[in-house]
């Protein structure tokens, strides 16, 4: 029995050495790969840190929960982690950059700043944008000089990103933005349309009123809609009555215009922008109340300055949608006032060279007039005067956010961005003409007015990292 036990042990021994040499063969290229793959041994975590690291790149958007418009929304995806840099900035949020991990302020002053010259042009072109209002496609109707497309707005205080459409489609997604005013406010929607539209085409899905002055959009890529509501006065008002010899505007500021006010509950976000219209004679009312009037010498009443009553609008405006929202049970709402926009009429509106420069304002050559300062020191006012009314409302508070656009420096400081005789096609086919109509109040597309929603991306980016606090 022990000699069977000894050959046994002594066959299994042969055996093994037999084996040996193939077992290691099959060893040796499995740890040469792994060591290759992970050259060093990752550290022990808890599940709660694991979990906080896979997430704290990410760039939260929306909440899944119903908004005004009844639509569920949706968490976006992050990005695939072997993408490249170009594809990420095409279909997803681009990674966070080292310096925009850091904590940054809720708030920044754009107003200071200065105008730079960049490489980069703008995200789309008189051709490849099919929302440009006719009168401002300066490209397609023969500007010649481009050097107006290329500078940036810099601020002091902190940097201003270029804008990233896919960005901020993902922020609103699922969500209405509505933007309500005058032909200013149009103007600024159909920059932003154009920008978004460089990754996601919109379809118009609703047109109606003169002019199309009330239009909607749907971003199918990320279920968003942007809305545009002809209203400008904000307030209730009536354009260009008549005596039968002169022509004035009657507002009314003790209530809003329905025609935006009435769909604040399906509006996720609003950008209020008005102004101009201001200067046009008028007759102003409170309820009741006649206030006054303004360049109306052949009527029979009190001449009172524009400033204060553009105010009130902003101050009705304001009041009515912290007090409509708070009251909801439905979404909040971010609130959004683009200040006043100077005009750069040199010399009479349709003389040859009425806003004929080429390039921005250096800060020490041009400041603001007294009108356009006071005009958007009664909307900044306003803006201040909203937000302490929400500080001390605890049921107000959560549902609404207010901010001032204040691009009324920078505006001043592009005489270059105007459409200028370039309103119509090839204005000068026939040679140069002594009277030719200009537009030197609203803004060539692609052009300055793009800053504008670089800047309201900023603060949304803002506010969504201090809602995240």
């Amino acid at each position: 029995m022990g000699n069977l036990w000894k050959t046994q042990q002594s066959h299994q021994q042969s055996l093994t050495r037999k084996l040996l040499p193939y077992v290691l063969y099959a060893i040796i290229p499995l740890a040469l790969l792994h060591f290759y793959l992970y050259p060093s041994p990752p550290p022990l975590l808890d599940s709660s840190s694991v979990i906080k690291d896979q997430f704290s790149n990410l760039n939260p958007i929306a909440k899944a929960e119903k908004t005004g418009n009844g639509v569920l929304d949706s968490v976006s995806e992050p990005p695939k982690e072997k993408e490249n840099v170009n594809e990420i900035l095409i279909s997803s949020t681009p990674p966070p950059k080292e310096e925009e991990s850091k904590e940054i302020a809720s708030v920044c002053d754009y107003t200071n700043g200065k105008w730079v010259q960049e490489k980069k042009g703008p995200l789309y072109n008189g051709s490849s944008c099919g929302t440009i209002k006719d009168g401002q496609n300066c490209m397609n109707h023969g500007r010649p000089d481009m050097d107006y497309l290329y500078w940036k707005w810099q601020p002091k205080e902190c940097n201003l990103d270029r804008f990233d459409p896919q960005l901020f489609l993902q922020i609103l997604e699922g969500k209405h933005l509505a933007f309500v005013g005058d032909s200013m406010a149009r103007n600024q929607l159909e920059s932003l349309l154009c920008m978004l539209s460089s990754v996601s085409p919109p379809n118009l899905i609703y047109s109606n009123g003169d002019d199309n002055r009330f239009r909607r959009w749907h971003f199918p890529s990320h279920n968003v809609n942007v809305s545009v509501y002809w209203s400008p006065f904000l307030v209730n008002g009536i354009e260009k009555s008549s005596d039968g010899t002169i022509n004035y505007n009657q507002l009314f500021f003790d209530s809003v215009d329905e025609r935006w006010g009435s769909e604040l509950d399906s509006i996720d976000m609003v950008v209020l922008s008005i102004g101009h219209w201001y200067l046009h004679p008028a007759i102003y009312h409170d309820g009741e109340v006649d206030l006054g009037c303004h360049a109306l010498d052949s009527m029979n009443c009190t001449d009172v300055e524009f400033y204060d009553v553009f105010g009130k609008a902003f101050n009705t405006s304001l009041k009515a949608i912290i007090e409509r929202k708070s009251k909801s049970e439905g979404n909040g709402i971010d609130v959004i006032v683009t200040t006043f926009s100077p005009h750069h009429f040199e010399g009479e509106w349709d003389q040859f060279g009425a806003c004929s420069k080429t390039k921005p304002y250096m800060e020490e050559e041009k400041s603001l007039d007294w009108m356009d300062s006071r005009m958007r020191q009664a909307e900044v006012e306003e803006v201040e005067k909203a937000k302490t009314i929400l500080n001390a409302d605890n049921n107000a508070m959560p549902k609404v956010r207010v901010a001032a656009l204040d691009v009324t420096k920078l505006a001043m400081l592009r005489p270059d961005g105007h459409p200028g005789p370039y309103m119509h096609p090839n204005p000068f086919a026939d040679g140069i003409k002594e009277r030719v109509q200009n537009d030197c109040v609203h803004w060539c597309l692609p052009g300055p007015i793009d800053t504008w929603n670089e800047i309201m991306l900023d603060v949304m980016k803002r506010w969504r990292a201090s809602s995240m606090k």
